[in-house]
């Protein structure tokens, strides 16, 4: 029955929200018993364990449902969605926008995403160009692979050149590093569950609606899975670590982009991006042009009325007209 089908998206919904805060909590843990930077933590450890829901999500949409068109649908809808957060993250601060609270590091990882972005968007456009393999691969899977690890290391080298300022006092001494690392294993499988799961639903979704998988995945499923990033950063701004909120969307952005290229190595039928719908184009596009307007908020420093400012105005305009056009185009 079709509200069992509801009933199962919330329940992975509390299940993701309960334990992406979990995972926020430890996660603060570890970057102070380790001193890491907030800007490295959120960039690679915190975004990558976020994105854990799409990770699975992307693996069981391909071998349970055999829907491609979902996985990439979710892995750039969810870009969307990070990008949105943000922005409700800035107006959330109360200390001013943190476009003024951030390191340099944080243009480079905007950047890199939109290069990023740009190498799935060419094929999507050019479907000659998404049908030229290397064995079943695509032509952009190893080149997306390489830019993402060495933007990785670039910003790391950038962070180490412009340390962030770090408050020395220690708000965790009486927890255990090995102890945290555990419930922060535990925390990062329910999550994992709760992804696999959310592959099938959103094929049931998808057939009892008649709407589109592309759209599906890029606007229901992709919110949903983007939930452990919303808790964590919202989380890590309530500490004050504004780097590592900011870092955890734009790195779980980066990040996604090369989980395509994870699965079109494990889609054995060909390039992935040849067997998806051009509708993702419209998302692909719409992350470009989000991603470009948070850079200018970094260059420029948007000023806030009323905690809205410019820069969240144009983000919240292009992600609802990027969502209409996704829907009107799987209509």
């Amino acid at each position: 029955m079709a509200y069992l089908v509801w009933l199962e998206l919330a329940i992975c919904i509390l299940i993701i929200f309960f334990f992406g805060h979990r995972v926020a909590i430890y996660g603060d843990i570890i970057a102070e018993k380790t001193r890491l930077g907030g800007l490295w933590i959120g960039l690679v450890l915190i975004s990558i364990t976020t994105s854990l829901p799409e990770l699975f999500n992307g693996v069981s949409s391909i071998f349970i449902v055999n829907a491609p068109d979902l996985t990439v649908g979710n892995l750039l809808g969810a870009n969307t969605f990070n990008l949105f957060n943000l922005a409700l993250l800035d107006m959330a601060s109360r200390s001013g926008s943190i476009m003024l609270a951030v390191g340099k590091g944080q243009k480079l990882a905007g950047w890199y995403g939109i290069i990023l972005v740009a190498l799935i968007a060419i094929p999507l456009l050019f479907q000659s160009l998404a049908d030229i393999r290397l064995g079943w691969l695509g032509l952009t899977t190893p080149i997306i692979m390489i830019i993402y690890l060495f933007s990785i290391r670039q910003i790391f080298l950038s962070d180490k050149k412009n340390p962030a300022v770090t408050n020395e006092q220690s708000k965790y001494e009486t927890h255990s590093l090995k102890r945290t690392f555990i419930l922060f294993t535990i925390s990062a499988l329910f999550i994992i569950g709760a992804g696999i799961w959310l592959a099938t639903i959103g094929e049931d979704i998808s057939r009892i609606t008649g709407l589109g998988e592309s759209f599906i995945g890029s606007i229901l499923i992709s919110f949903t899975t983007t939930l452990p990033e919303i808790t964590v950063s919202f989380s890590a701004l309530r500490l004050g670590a504004v780097d590592m909120a900011m870092s955890n969307m734009l790195g779980s952005n980066m990040f996604n982009m090369f989980l395509i290229c994870f699965d079109d190595i494990i889609y054995t039928k060909g390039p992935i991006l040849s067997a998806v719908s051009s509708n993702n184009l419209i998302t692909a596009v719409t992350i470009i042009v989000l991603t470009l307007i948070t850079l200018a908020g970094l260059y420029f420093k948007p000023r806030r009325l009323f905690r809205l400012s410019w820069y969240n105005i144009l983000i919240f305009g292009i992600f609802i007209t990027g969502a209409y056009l996704n829907f009107a185009a799987n209509r």
